[in-house]
């Protein structure tokens, strides 16, 4: 492996509520913040994407952002050639501490003149991390239907939030009823379900962040870490021990 594999890590800040329209880019993009939570739509599925996750999005794929909070962008384009299980397909991955700082040093690299022999090491140990990265087989649906989608934002925004079908249903001027036939066939999942599974993705990040299993569980919603925990093992197949940093 050696700096000729042209990676090129770049930094961005973006404001809430800040939109990426559709775009592709001819090289693979890895796509990551250090902070703030961004919604990413590619392939016809979406995927809450929290600091301590990364989104693998191969050359061609047509993606838009939309930014959930403030968000520090961090993210790196290189050959499609580098991604260690290949493919066509997006894949979304844990983003070790080391992998988090090695992006944040490639971003922020002077020009290719200056330390040729530091650039390299960086890449080079980057593509060592990313081979090593945990595919996280755990991608939200989103809807099409914009009262839906105004919904679904605030969720991810609020997920300790303890509003139900009817106070929703209330918001958007339509029975519970409708709400909830408007919600599977939309997600083909009920808001309850849908809901949990926000909440778990979020709590993941929050987990490798170093925070205690208490804290993610009352952040999310949860009155107890065991309820927390087994809601987890659950959905995400792992208890939270497994993603504590």
């Amino acid at each position: 492996m050696t700096c000729a594999l042209a990676l090129e890590a770049l930094a961005f800040d973006h404001r809430d509520g800040e939109e990426i329209l559709p775009h592709c880019h001819a090289q693979a993009q890895l796509i990551h913040g250090i902070s703030g939570v961004m919604l990413v739509g590619a392939a016809g599925t979406h995927w809450v994407l929290p600091a301590g996750h990364a989104l693998w999005v191969p050359p061609g794929i047509e993606h838009q952002i939309r930014m959930l909070g403030q968000v520090s962008m961090r993210t790196l384009f290189m050959p499609a050639s580098t991604w260690p299980w290949g493919g066509e397909q997006c894949q979304l991955i844990s983003v070790t501490p080391l992998m988090r700082e090695l992006l944040v040093a490639a971003s922020g690299l002077p020009s290719q003149a200056d330390n040729p022999h530091r650039r390299q090491c960086i890449h080079e140990l980057l593509l060592v991390e990313m081979h090593g990265a945990q595919a996280v087989a755990l991608h939200l649906a989103m809807p099409a239907d914009p009262r839906l989608q105004r919904l679904c934002n605030q969720v991810i925004a609020r997920p300790a939030s303890e509003a139900g079908l009817e106070e929703w249903a209330r918001q958007l001027n339509m029975s519970s009823r409708t709400l909830a036939r408007l919600f599977q066939r939309e997600l083909g999942t009920s808001f309850g379900d849908w809901r949990t599974r926000v909440r778990m993705v979020l709590a993941m990040q929050r987990l490798g962040s170093g925070a205690s299993v208490l804290e993610v569980a009352l952040e999310h919603g949860y009155q107890s870490p065991s309820a927390f925990s087994q809601t987890f093992k659950r959905v995400v197949g792992h208890l939270p021990s497994h993603y504590q940093g």
